[in-house]
């Protein structure tokens, strides 16, 4: 996903798609311990995503709080 696709979403759709994010995460984890996961790039592709979305999530706390 793109960022601004994260930063349109509300804070409790964002909570929901990093806890999808992240157990997707501990499943590509297990897939590749397993010897099941074909594409090993798919674990940097959701870090990033889980990244992205932790930074906007931290950005729209710290706006909140200014006001």
């Amino acid at each position: 996903m793109k960022v601004s696709e994260y930063a349109a979403m509300k804070p409790e759709q964002l909570t929901a798609a990093i806890a999808d994010l992240k157990s997707e995460l501990f499943n590509l984890r297990f897939k590749l311990a397993t010897g099941q996961l074909e594409n090993t790039m798919q674990i940097s592709s959701v870090k990033r995503d889980i990244a992205r979305a932790l930074t906007v999530q931290t950005q729209s706390n710290s706006k909140l709080a200014l006001k």
